[in-house]
């Protein structure tokens, strides 16, 4: 019973910073997911699809904030976000340039569908080389 606990708590633990850690708060998730599948690695699918669907709806959460900033003057970086548009969401899991480009995207008004789609898949990849490396 207490390893189904601890193992849950791990879970929840995981999730969370992995949804914080991908909106302009700083966080770590790839040490929690580390540390989640050391303690407990029969739990690599779960810890990796709570891991990626905790960052992936993080970066949402900063797409959504862009979306709502008033859309004002044109930055030249913004500019390479809108050429490549949903595509270079792929690259969002960077630290400091993936929040920048997961806000900008949604201050370009970029379809969220495919923001979501290219945001999970990129996330999703980092995800599973970290988990495999474990």
């Amino acid at each position: 019973m207490t390893d189904f606990f601890t193992s849950d708590l791990s879970l929840w633990g995981l999730f969370l910073s992995s949804l914080l850690g991908a909106t302009i708060l700083p966080g770590g998730s790839e040490l929690v997911l580390v540390a989640v599948l050391k303690a407990h690695p029969e739990l690599f699918w779960p810890a990796l699809l709570l891991g990626t669907l905790g960052n992936t709806l993080g970066g949402m959460i900063s797409f959504w904030m862009g979306w709502m900033l008033p859309q004002t003057q044109q930055l030249k970086h913004v500019e390479r976000v809108r050429h490549y548009g949903a595509p270079a969401l792929l690259l969002a899991w960077l630290p400091l340039i993936g929040d920048a480009l997961c806000i900008a995207a949604g201050w370009l008004r970029l379809n969220p569908l495919h923001a979501l789609l290219f945001m999970l898949a990129g996330k999703l990849a980092r995800y599973t080389l970290v988990a495999a490396a474990v």
